[in-house]
């Protein structure tokens, strides 16, 4: 919100949160009527076009915040380095509320104006009349208005706003309090009506001088620069005729300097231009790739969960995964992501933090959940993880951790094999099995003396057992083969029973607990996992604790979307532990059968800021 909201600054349907959009329905039933009843030489397409073009407006807004997103994660030819927080992302959610505008905008003016409906596909004269009007009155009435914002008066109200983005975004551009908005529609309405009044008007007109808008607006925003060099030296006055995102992001941090649209030649005119404009569009593509301490491997869980990663919708990465109905209304983007992904065939950067003296990032590796358990995928998900190590290698990583199934025993023994293969390795590989352990028997509500104990065995859950069983907690399995290759492991083995009994009320849980099992639980029981996934909850009347996480240090920059299902500020053990791992600067692996020391690095996590999960779901 602004400083002091002033009057209009609410959007007229905030009220009506995600079913803001049926303030179209009523037009768009209008048109599919007219269309059904109407002969064809009656109907108008521009009216019928307006839904289509809403959308192409959301895709390529869409387009313009994935690629900046990874191109800003990347590095190279980012203007401002600084970290994008939770907060901005809430607050830039409503960024299709301007489209909404326009739409209702367009539909009245469609209808009430017999000038504007049934207009051509192509007018020549109203082109070129829409350029000249718009690098001529609305350029110019834009530099005073946009300088009248930032009166105190109209920048407390209103235009403080859109600055609470220092770092901004494509979309960035568009959030502004309603009051503004009517302001600029009036403002680049100024072509559009010119060209409507004098039959010169056409969709192509029309369409195309606010696909240059929000084309323009995105890239001014996107903080990387992406206009090259060449450009103004094969025609230098094109300096004065279009900006670019460095000059635009020097209006975001130094405020009171170019106020001009797109077009520059007004702040050189009346001497509002930044002196360091030049210097910082020079240094911004000049800027080299970034080059991490730390990388944590990841891959896609289901197809939606492309929609999730940083670089996919703001708004869906900034919450917890979740499967609801409507997205699958997306199918068809999603079976192009998958299409592209089985294409790429390759690691792709996803997000980017800082913490501390090391450069951090997250990439993942377009491989779903259901590909890990087919066997012939196997050889080919390990040659990317492999690729991965490799790439990560040349780039001097320090630390390279295993997320999800990229380590899972089955597919390449916890990530052994790619030491195995390749001794020679600077790099350090980290399963975070140790981290895991730890967390789990920190989740144990102290005064506990017996817990159950069910899931698929592994080196993390004959840990658990064994430092349970030395401390003197009864571990209880269910089944008799878990029970035999369990006691093997437990330091302790008269603390390892095979119970029938169910009155625990504190469950060790991984991969492979059935919902039958759960109901066999007592009500109000505990739930742990010391899984990668969440168990599939069965029960309402039990507390289920989130998969082995730690809450991160508030000093961990530019963590703006949530680790799969965790909740915001979170983050899996598995990928602490390759954090850790750097700032400690253990030199040596742990993958295979390979363990740290339980209590140490659980000692080093708190050190370095990380803090046990005070809540579960």
């Amino acid at each position: 919100m602004a400083i002091s909201p002033g009057f209009l600054t609410d959007w007229p349907w905030k009220k009506l949160g995600s079913f803001k959009y049926i303030i179209l329905s009523p037009w768009a039933i209008h048109t599919i009527y007219g269309l059904a009843t109407k002969e064809k030489s009656e109907i108008d397409y521009l009216n019928i076009t307006i839904i289509p073009f809403l959308l192409w407006r959301a895709l390529h807004n869409q387009i313009w915040i994935s690629f900046s997103r990874h191109r800003t994660a990347k590095g190279n030819n980012r203007i401002v380095d600084k970290s994008i927080e939770f907060e901005q992302v809430d607050r830039e959610t409503n960024w299709d509320d301007q489209i909404l505008l326009n739409g209702l905008l367009f539909y009245i003016f469609n209808t009430t104006l017999d000038r504007a409906s049934k207009l051509p596909i192509w007018r020549t004269e109203g082109i070129i009349m829409t350029i000249l009007l718009h690098a001529g009155p609305v350029e110019y009435l834009y530099y005073w208005l946009h300088r009248a914002l930032h009166h105190h008066y109209l920048y407390s109200r209103y235009h403080s706003h859109h600055h609470s983005s220092i770092v901004t975004e494509p979309i960035s551009s568009v959030i502004h309090p309603f009051a503004e908005h009517i302001a600029y529609f009036l403002l680049f309405a100024i072509p559009m009506l010119t060209t409507v009044v004098t039959n010169t008007a056409s969709m192509a007109c029309i369409f195309g001088y606010i696909t240059y808008i929000d084309l323009m607006n995105n890239m001014g925003h996107c903080n990387f620069e992406l206009i090259p060099e060449w450009l103004f030296s094969i025609f230098p006055p094109l300096k004065y005729l279009m900006y670019t995102p460095s000059f635009h992001s020097l209006h975001h941090t130094q405020f009171r300097t170019n106020y001009s649209l797109f077009m520059p030649i007004y702040d050189y005119i009346y001497g509002t231009m930044d002196k360091s404009t030049d210097d910082l569009y020079e240094t911004s593509l000049r800027k080299k790739e970034d080059f991490p301490d730390v990388v944590h491997l990841t891959h896609l869980t289901t197809p939606q969960s492309i929609f999730h990663l940083q670089i996919g919708f703001a708004s869906f990465a900034s919450k917890p995964y979740n499967s609801k109905w409507y997205k699958w209304l997306m199918w068809p983007i999603t079976w192009w992501s998958v299409v592209l992904n089985l294409i790429c065939g390759c690691s792709f950067i996803v997000e980017r933090n800082s913490f501390e003296k090391l450069r951090l990032q997250s990439w993942a590796i377009p491989i779903h959940n259901v590909q890990y358990l087919v066997k012939w995928q196997k050889q080919a998900i390990n040659g990317l993880i492999e690729e991965a190590i490799l790439e990560a290698e040349a780039r001097g990583v320090k630390v390279l951790s295993l997320g999800l199934l990229n380590q899972a025993k089955e597919l390449n023994r916890n990530g052994a094999i790619y030491i195995e293969k390749h001794p020679h390795l600077n790099i350090k590989v980290v399963d975070g099995s140790s981290l895991v352990v730890a967390i789990v028997l920190n989740s144990i509500p102290e005064g506990t003396t017996e817990v159950v104990f069910r899931g698929k065995l592994s080196k993390v859950a004959y840990s658990i057992v064994g430092a349970l069983c030395q401390k003197g907690i009864q571990v209880s399995a269910l089944y008799e083969n878990e029970y035999e290759e369990l006691k093997l492991a437990a330091k302790s083995q008269s603390k390892m029973v095979l119970s029938k009994i169910y009155s625990q009320k504190i469950w060790l849980v991984g991969d492979e607990l059935t919902e039958e099992e759960q109901m066999r639980a007592p009500k109000g029981t505990l739930f742990i996992p010391f899984s990668k996934f969440p168990p599939k909850k069965a029960r309402n009347d039990a507390v289920y604790q989130y998969t082995p996480a730690m809450m991160a240090p508030p000093s961990l920059e530019n963590l703006h979307s949530c680790e799969n299902w965790l909740p915001r500020k979170v983050m899996s053990a598995w990928r602490i532990a390759g954090i850790v791992h750097a700032l400690e600067g253990w030199n040596m692996n742990e993958c295979g059968e390979t363990l740290f020391d339980i209590d140490k690095i659980w000692q080093a996590s708190l050190k370095h800021g990380f803090r046990p999960l005070m809540f579960s779901t």
